[in-house]
């Protein structure tokens, strides 16, 4: 069934720092820092000082700059490392933190994060969120059934609960940290606003500063911005509101080996087939011993570069002995290049340019070891089936590419208009659209415009075929079956070696003509699909 969203590119983006390698660590925007905390929660105890000081040191630690901490205790908050503190003489209420959290975001000028007070969690944990490569908007979830409540959908958070909102079908929960990118500061500021003039008018009943980040989540979500969804894996981050909880809580850090813990965070768990079960299941033994030499990616990502240079002379030689040594060089090549990533994600050595470069040198390895074989066949015609394969795979790249841009551009233009006091009324994201044509006029601070949907929220809905391909992707074979159909470059480096070694380049042409037209056509098919159900 056509994937509504071509489902797994066949590479990731270039802009998509998450998929290959990266170049050496370029400085990046400081990371403004929010934490919002109760007077409960600031009197908190940790195994030395309180939970807040053990939170605040954390955060001296990772890429942080200015550390602000809205609480209305009147206890001395230290901040190591000389951050910047707002505290001592505490916030007015809910309403207060929110407009604390506005002029913040208003005057920031790299990401803002917004971490919950009595948060005792993993600094690997905060790193997942603060330290991402690309610094873009993305909240902390588990998938469990603590409260507050979400829904994950293709790792973003589509909804986001708080006492007031309810979700519609939650498969997971909000571990009270979430950081904004730098694109979407303006959507925090006018959001947090727009919470503070309802929350002063008491649109939210009883609800107290305990829950303006899960508050300000979901405001985000009902305006239109794009949540990733960043994943704890075996790592911890919990809240706690007693003592008792905050024990135990600290207890079950020490049950996690934090360095086992991000090299598992580092290896991606929803690759390819082939990478997942071929090269993820023990590249990270390659990952460890490579960050012990003190390799970088790009020292990686050469090597694999001329690994896959020596498959195209082997290849080019045309015996069978040639074409074996070819096929196990272009293995190795793809394993280092799933280390690259895989380093850079651990030793967080992250630059848009490094990612720039890993995907360029995707294709150059792929088309150089077309080369070798055309050139290594005795027979006739082969060079027409190795032009034909360079223009198929050129032609599915420049596919992936502009749906992508293009997806981007269209929801930008359509949340342009959109408007957000309605929807944060809303009880249920159902309802959203529901309650907004009678709720229209009456809103204390203007009309309420129905808002517009955002991208995740949107492919759960569509035509048939959207929903059918929704409906596929929850059972694992048949999701595993449609990664594999849009011959992602593990598969086609697979199906290279594997042809190429046990028959000839001719063979390996024809098989990757064959099965990457099948793969353009099974992308189309879904792109149309999935723009139609817009």
């Amino acid at each position: 069934m056509p994937d509504p969203d071509a489902s797994v590119p066949s590479e990731v983006p270039p802009d998509d720092p998450s998929g290959g390698s990266f170049n050496d660590p370029a400085p990046a925007p400081r990371t403004a820092t929010v934490v919002l905390a109760t007077t409960d929660a600031a009197r908190l105890r940790g195994r030395s000082g309180t939970l807040l000081d053990r939170l605040t040191g954390q955060l001296a630690g990772l890429s942080t700059g200015d550390v602000h901490v809205v609480t209305r205790s009147s206890d001395v908050i230290h901040a190591p490392g000389g951050a910047y503190m707002i505290g001592s003489e505490g916030s007015g209420g809910l309403a207060d933190d929110l407009r604390r959290v506005a002029g913040v975001a208003r005057t920031a000028t790299g990401p803002v994060a917004v971490l919950a007070g009595n948060l005792v969690a993993h600094t690997e944990a905060l790193a997942l969120l603060l330290e991402r490569p690309g610094r873009d908007t993305g909240a902390l979830v588990a998938k469990d059934e603590a409260s507050p409540p979400v829904r994950i959908d293709r790792g973003l958070v589509t909804s986001a609960g708080t006492s007031f909102h309810d979700v519609e079908g939650p498969n997971g929960s909000f571990r009270g940290a979430f950081q904004v990118g730098a694109d979407d500061l303006l959507a925090l500021a006018a959001t947090a606003e727009t919470l503070a003039d309802l929350a002063e008018v008491g649109r939210f009943g009883a609800m107290d500063g305990a829950e303006a980040g899960e508050l300000l989540l979901s405001g985000l979500l009902r305006s239109g911005v794009a949540v990733r969804a960043v994943g704890l894996g075996r790592l911890r981050c919990d809240r706690v509101t007693t003592q008792e909880e905050a024990n135990t809580a600290l207890r079950r850090l020490g049950e996690v080996d934090e360095s086992d813990a991000r090299l598992d965070a580092a290896i991606k768990s929803d690759d390819g087939f082939f990478a997942t079960f071929f090269v993820s299941s023990w590249s990270r033994h390659v990952v460890r011993v490579a960050a012990m030499l003190g390799l970088r990616p790009n020292a990686v990502t050469g090597v694999s570069v001329g690994l896959a240079v020596l498959a195209a002379v082997w290849f080019s030689a045309g015996t069978r002995p040639a074409l074996v040594t070819g096929a196990v060089l272009v293995y190795l090549s793809f394993v280092l290049d799933c280390v690259d990533g895989q380093l850079a994600r651990y030793t967080r050595q992250f630059s848009p340019l490094g990612a720039w470069l890993d995907a360029t040198f995707d294709r150059v390895k792929e088309y150089v070891v077309y080369v070798g074989l055309a050139l290594g066949y005795a027979g006739e015609g082969v060079w027409p089936l190795a032009v034909g394969v360079l223009i198929l795979q050129t032609l599915r790249h420049t596919v992936d590419f502009s749906y992508a841009g293009a997806r981007v551009d269209a929801e930008r233009a359509g949340h342009a208009w959109a408007g957000v006091a309605g929807s944060l009324t809303a009880r249920s994201d159902v309802a959203v659209a529901a309650e907004a044509p009678r709720r229209r006029g009456r809103e204390p601070y203007g009309p309420v415009t129905p808002p517009a949907e955002t991208p995740a929220r949107q492919g759960g809905q569509g035509n048939w075929v959207v929903r059918l391909s929704r409906r596929l992707e929850r059972d694992s074979p048949t999701r595993w079956l449609k990664k594999i159909i849009v011959l992602p470059i593990g598969e086609r480096m697979a199906l290279i070696a594997v042809t190429a070694a046990l028959f000839d380049a001719r063979v390996t042409f024809l098989a990757l003509l064959t099965w990457g037209s099948v793969a353009l056509l099974y992308t189309l098919s879904g792109r149309v699909a999935r723009s139609l159900s817009r």
